[in-house]
């Protein structure tokens, strides 16, 4: 085989060269972000980077509507049940004329002794609209055992029981009388010169 019959590779016309071109001459055939350059706007906001999150406490509660309503009801629940314990109505203290009465039956060696706290409170929600100073002066109080079925309709004198104490300014008062009677369950009435209060307590 002569020279002129040697056999020339395929790519015979192709410069061989170990030539290094900088990085921003080399041109590549396929790049990322000169297509999206081209792309409609809404192909682009989809390679967008998402910004970072910013801390949210109340965000991932009302991310829905349904999750909006529910977070609603909670924290309406959470202002009624708030304001009603305020007002003292899930409590067992009364209010009688500004003071807030709690009266408790108490069995001690077979005598039953009624307990009358008195408190005034001068700064909360159920005094935010009261201007009127709560009552002092006397008050009677009418004690009997609760009449169940199957018992004498006609209450006898001896099963009556009368006391008297007063209100003084003190924003804190206790009072301890005992009863002639020893019954599970006491009607005690409470009477100032204008109110009554009526309520009924069971001895423990």
């Amino acid at each position: 085989m002569s020279d002129s019959e040697k056999k020339q590779r395929p790519n015979a016309n192709y410069k061989l060269s170990r030539v290094t071109y900088p990085p921003d001459q080399i041109v590549y055939h396929y790049n990322r972000e000169r297509r999206l350059e081209k792309a409609p706007q809404s192909v682009q906001d989809l390679y967008k980077p998402d910004p970072p999150k910013r801390f949210s406490l109340l965000g991932p509660l009302v991310r829905t509507k349904s999750m909006t309503m529910m977070f609603g009801l909670i924290v309406a629940a959470c202002v009624l049940t708030l304001a009603i314990s305020a007002m003292g109505l899930l409590s067992d203290t009364y209010n009688l004329e500004g003071n807030n009465i709690l009266v408790q039956a108490i069995k001690y060696e077979g005598t039953v002794i009624v307990a009358v706290n008195k408190t005034v409170k001068k700064t909360g929600f159920s005094n935010f609209f009261r201007s009127v100073p709560a009552y002092t002066g006397a008050v009677d109080i009418a004690v009997q055992p609760v009449m169940k079925a199957g018992d004498v309709q006609d209450r006898q004198p001896e099963e009556m029981s009368y006391h008297k104490i007063f209100f003084t300014f003190e924003p804190e008062e206790y009072y301890r009388f005992s009863v002639p009677f020893n019954a599970d369950e006491l009607a005690i009435v409470l009477k100032t010169e204008q109110k009554t209060l009526g309520l009924t307590v069971k001895s423990k």
